[in-house]
């Protein structure tokens, strides 16, 4: 096993100010000698990092000090929902500890990054509305892994390789078959390996994973308790590629330490990268963090959810714009592989603070409920993800649900006051499971004429349709002079189904799908004096004029 006996001390040059007082807090700090010399140039030092068969995690250390966690993503494509989960379940942890929440974005791949990827991550981010504490981009810190690296060369802890990958005579393979390093390059003399250098042959610098004395390589996991790894089942893994630019393994570990991260929850994906990770750690210097990786989000039949294999229900925004909520969303998505000791369902974002802790993640994958193909727009999504978002709809105040839904009716284009619109919220705010549910379910709030809608919905339960016609002269009559409210409403239109000889409900449904265009609304009464005098006339005559005709044969 890696153990620092005597940790690399990095220079004020390597390190950030609030890094250098906390290594010399914890007195671990020692002079090193300056590294502004170009990448190769022989540095010395007697404080050497050596190899050990135990580990001293210093975990007093990293408990002793407020937690700091961190979301690092890629831009190299959407704000996966798997990303968002992870990004949530770290906020969660710093909040609940009192710690700090990084966001770093890790833009080394300059291949393969886009500023639209960055957007996505942003705002997806931005719309779940949880706050981060500092913010950082990988690719302005090239300069320091560098560093990093050349810190580990100069030990003799790395070397340089001039082949092509995984290519020569001399490869050595693990037990599976897997490349671990080449012999050649691995022993080659320092001599040789600076002229070759020199002469601008190019190289990728790997690290030199300790293969004597059957070290073994330790962690353990807040989530899948202790790991363990034969050294020697490790390969070289390379920490600078030949264009010089840093592998993700070196520029995430040197950065964590940097900026003095205590916990990296992450997804189980990056489980066997730990190996990996602790060696770099404790190479350069560092404290290994406490680690805790996450179970992957699986669609229904068990595979890994993609973009590429199942489409938009992946994509954070593509929740944001078919009407979730922020709040219900990060709720659904902690109770993908969490729960809380009491087995909630509809929480809030203060009681997921309350609540939250590593020992409620679960090991097993979890499982998104969608169907391919949805036949319908609700089913894109998890049942449990809908339910939640209604619950979390019936718990807004009218006022807050009003304030969100007209930017969307807006949108739309249709002209709605807001007095108007806080109406309207309160009659449709059972009705709906989706934000964008108000276009469907109010559409005839806002639209001067409806829609064209089957005439014989006009005829009552155990009617025909000169019972329709009677009830819509009657309702023409009372309402041109009734006053239009609630009570008013009520009573005036009960009184008009005793003088017909009918029951109130078939007094009612001529009426509500005449000026509604349908029998599924919202109350009656409410809806009339919602809508207005004028408008329910004009739209009840239509219906005697150009409806019931269609129906009186």
């Amino acid at each position: 096993m890696v153990q620092v006996v005597h940790m690399v001390s990095l220079t004020r040059q390597l390190v950030s100010r609030d890094t250098f007082q906390l290594l010399k807090k914890f007195n671990i700090w020692r002079p090193f000698p300056r590294l502004d010399a170009p990448f190769g140039t022989l540095v010395t030092s007697k404080w050497l990092p050596c190899m050990n068969n135990s580990v001293d995690r210093r975990d007093d250390q990293l408990s002793s000090a407020s937690p700091r966690v961190r979301f690092a993503p890629s831009p190299t494509g959407f704000l996966h929902v798997g990303s968002a989960r992870t990004f949530i379940f770290n906020w969660l942890y710093a909040r609940r500890n009192g710690g700090s929440m990084i966001l770093r974005l890790d833009d080394t791949d300059v291949e393969r990054n886009s500023e639209a990827s960055v957007q996505s991550i942003f705002q997806g981010l931005d719309w779940l509305g949880l706050k981060w504490d500092e913010e950082y981009k990988q690719s302005e810190r090239n300069g320091f892994h560098r560093q990093i690296a050349d810190v580990m060369f100069q030990k003799g802890l790395a070397y340089r390789d001039f082949t092509p990958a995984h290519a020569g005579d001399a490869e050595k393979s693990g037990a599976q078959g897997t490349w671990l390093f080449n012999a050649g390059m691995r022993e080659l003399a320092r001599s040789e390996s600076d002229r070759r250098a020199a002469a601008g042959e190019p190289f990728a610098l790997r690290f030199r994973v300790p293969r004597e004395g059957h070290e073994l390589v330790r962690f353990n996991d807040g989530v899948f308790g202790e790991q363990v790894k034969a050294a020697g089942d490790i390969e070289d893994f390379a920490l600078l590629r030949s264009d010089g630019m840093p592998t993700y393994h070196l520029a995430s570990c040197a950065d964590d330490i940097d900026l003095r991260i205590t916990d990296i929850i992450r997804g189980q994906d990056h489980l066997s990268n730990t190996f990996k990770h602790v060696l770099i750690f404790e190479a350069a210097g560092g404290i290994p963090p406490h680690f805790a990786h996450l179970p992957l989000l699986v669609a229904p039949d068990g595979t890994k959810l993609s973009k590429r294999r199942h489409g938009p229900v992946v994509s954070v925004t593509t929740y944001r714009d078919a009407g979730f909520l922020p709040e219900a969303f990060i709720n659904f998505l902690c109770l993908l592989g969490w729960s809380p000791k009491n087995n909630r369902e509809q929480m809030s974002v203060q009681d997921l603070v309350a609540a939250f802790s590593l020992e409620g993640i679960n090991r097993a994958n979890a499982v998104v409920n969608f169907k391919e193909p949805a036949a319908t727009p609700e089913e894109t999504f998890d049942p449990k993800a809908v339910w939640l978002n209604a619950e979390h709809i019936r718990s807004l105040p009218v006022e807050e649900l009003c304030e969100r839904l007209l930017p969307i009716v807006q949108d739309a284009g249709f002209q709605v006051e807001p007095t108007k619109m806080l109406q309207i919220t309160g009659l449709i705010r059972e009705r709906i499971k989706l934000l964008r549910d108000v276009l469907t379910a109010a559409d005839f709030f806002f639209v001067d004429r409806l829609p064209d809608y089957d005439p014989a919905e006009l005829i009552p339960q155990k009617g025909d349709a000169a019972m329709a016609r009677k009830v819509l002269d009657k309702a023409s009559e009372v309402l041109a002079n009734t006053e239009f409210k609630h009570d008013a409403l009520d009573q005036a239109l009960r009184n008009a189904a005793q003088q017909l000889g009918i029951k109130p409900g078939q007094m009612f449904q001529p009426i509500r799908v005449a000026v509604c265009g349908r029998k599924n609304a919202p109350p009656l009464f409410e809806t009339l004096e919602v809508l207005g005098r004028e408008k329910c006339l004009e739209r009840i005559e239509h219906a005697k004029a150009a409806k019931i005709s269609l129906i009186s044969v």
